[in-house]
């Protein structure tokens, strides 16, 4: 039997590294080696990883050749693509440009490196590079990320450290539309199934007031239309919750919001601030 003695470091990192190591050929070579810090009996040993007595010898001549780095080593032969000698100018391409299909993909790769490669080939190698097909996102056509940068930093974040000292309440106030009508899925069927649901015309319209530090949801809702009269119900709302204090409500700029109805109303105890920002304003 071959006689080995092993440090505190080492069982310690060859108790994390079966866990942790990446690949599953050497975790079995760490678990091996560990086994026989316990003083095992090689046959044992073999039984409990699998192996033969062969195998669990090299494991060991290995770790005594050069330790936990040797042991690390994978001794059979792993093919490196050749478009990983391309791969940062792909990406860079790609960042810039995007692409829709896999054929496409492909063709501004030959365009590019002068690699024909097959579809399969070509979807494995850009998701070993983090590339994924992803829905693309949308925002306001008038969006100004500077401006919105400076909006947060100059104007919202005070009042918000306002909000949390209890000095003032800051409401964010949108309106929701909730339809009365199922979600239809698909089904493997010879011919095609129906079942009994409501129209859709049925809803139900909530506008609704979140307060910054607490939580708390103020609503006004109703089945018909949101309206400017709804508007004022739920700033009176927010009044009676505001106690006399001043208070920030951020909108969007829905017509009913900032119609004459809403601008010309007065809800005592509540002190209005407005600012215009990205199609959006706060009263």
């Amino acid at each position: 039997m071959i006689q080995m003695t092993f440090s505190f470091e080492e069982i310690e990192a060859l108790a994390q590294g079966r866990f942790t190591h990446p690949h599953p050929f050497v975790r079995c070579k760490m678990e091996a080696v560990l086994l026989k810090t316990a003083n095992l009996p090689h046959q044992m040993i073999c039984q409990l990883c699998g192996i033969c007595g062969n195998t669990l010898r090299s494991y060991l001549a290995e770790y005594q050749e050069g330790g936990l780095e040797k042991l690390q080593e994978l001794p059979f032969y792993r093919p490196v693509s050749q478009l990983e000698e391309h791969r940062e100018v792909v990406q860079s391409e790609l960042a810039l440009h995007p692409v829709a299909t896999i054929k496409q993909a492909r063709s501004r790769i030959f365009e590019l490196t002068g690699l024909n490669r097959g579809l399969t080939q070509v979807r494995h190698w850009l998701a070993k590079c983090r590339l994924k097909r992803r829905k693309v996102g949308m925002i306001p056509a008038k969006a100004d990320p500077k401006k919105q940068a400076a909006y947060r930093k100059e104007k919202l974040e005070p009042l918000l450290q306002e909000a949390q000292t209890g000095q003032r309440l800051v409401y964010f106030v949108d309106a929701a539309h909730f339809v009365l009508q199922p979600f239809l899925g698909f089904l493997w069927c010879v011919k095609r199934v129906f079942i009994k649901a409501p129209s859709g015309r049925q809803r139900l319209n909530v506008l609704g007031a979140l307060e910054a530090v607490s939580h708390r949801l103020i609503t006004v809702t109703n089945d018909t239309y949101i309206t400017a009269a709804s508007v004022c119900q739920l700033l009176e709302l927010i009044a009676v919750e505001a106690a006399g204090r001043p208070v920030t409500i951020f909108l969007d700029n829905a017509r009913y919001q900032h119609c004459a109805l809403v601008e010309s109303s007065r809800v005592s105890g509540m002190r209005s601030e407005v600012g215009f920002q990205h199609g959006s304003y706060a009263r």
